[in-house]
């Protein structure tokens, strides 16, 4: 059992340190694919949430026991509820980046499904999801190894995700970022079949103007995982532009004089 948030740090790149937060019920080695492609030019981190009695705990608290464990951070790519996470992280001044996979800040982005969201800890309990559920989350066909990076198929996961989804209703949702000096991307699947599309014009309302919105053909909720290099190319521009400007001792020699 996980009693702290876990890390895992992937490469060593010259740009920005960026946390990759998954959904409500996903494990952050569902990330290592889109943590492979990003590596090269930024330092990925992988991030596995809290287990147990640890869960019971809303967005914003969870919010505050990753940006201890993570201590100096840029960017931040959060799917699904890790968008609220994200959010939590932005108003308080932890991150200059955000970008979201299929994800949302306030349970009204989802519009009437919203409302309902508390629904997927029992859903995870009861109905004990697998490869059918995996799958049709993925929109592909998902082999019988990968579906415990979609879906949570332990008794533990199953009930850390009933907690979780319980606790989201018992805090404030996160305040917009569109007043935030703070730069954003969207991706959304086109197949999303749990965060419908319809979820990232909600969302992009509450971001900074401008905002850039990229909608992925045939991707489902988690293209970070079944569509690595289509992200990866939406976001290495924006994570080299949140890159610091490269060290240049002539010029600070010259400004010295």
């Amino acid at each position: 059992m996980r009693r702290e948030v876990r890390l895992t740090e992937v490469g060593q790149g010259p740009g920005p340190r960026v946390l990759l937060l998954p959904g409500l019920g996903a494990r952050g080695t569902g990330f290592q694919a889109l943590a492979n492609q990003l590596a090269p030019s930024a330092r990925p981190v992988l991030v596995d949430y809290p287990e147990g009695a640890h869960a019971a705990c809303g967005a914003k608290a969870l919010s505050e026991q990753v940006a201890q464990a993570a201590g100096p951070l840029d960017a931040v790519v959060a799917s699904s509820f890790g968008g609220m996470v994200a959010a939590h992280l932005a108003v308080s001044g932890k991150v200059r980046g955000v970008a979201f996979l299929g994800s949302f800040t306030r349970p009204e982005h989802l519009g009437l499904r919203g409302g309902l969201l508390a629904l997927m800890g029992p859903i995870a309990v009861l109905g004990r999801p697998g490869r059918a559920a995996a799958s049709l989350a993925s929109w592909r066909l998902v082999s019988g190894e990968q579906v415990a990076e979609v879906v949570p198929t332990t008794a533990l996961e199953r009930i850390t995700t009933l907690r979780r989804a319980f606790a989201i209703g018992t805090e404030p949702p996160p305040e917009d970022l569109r007043g935030l000096p703070i730069s954003c991307v969207c991706l959304q699947g086109d197949r999303d079949v749990l965060v419908p599309p319809a979820t990232l014009e909600r969302l992009a309302a509450s971001l900074p103007p401008g905002t850039p919105r990229h909608r992925l053909r045939g991707a489902g909720h988690v293209p970070y995982f079944t569509h690595p290099e289509a992200c990866a190319q939406l976001l290495q521009p924006w994570l080299a532009a949140l890159a610091p400007a490269p060290f240049a001792p002539e010029r600070d020699a010259e400004n010295a004089a």
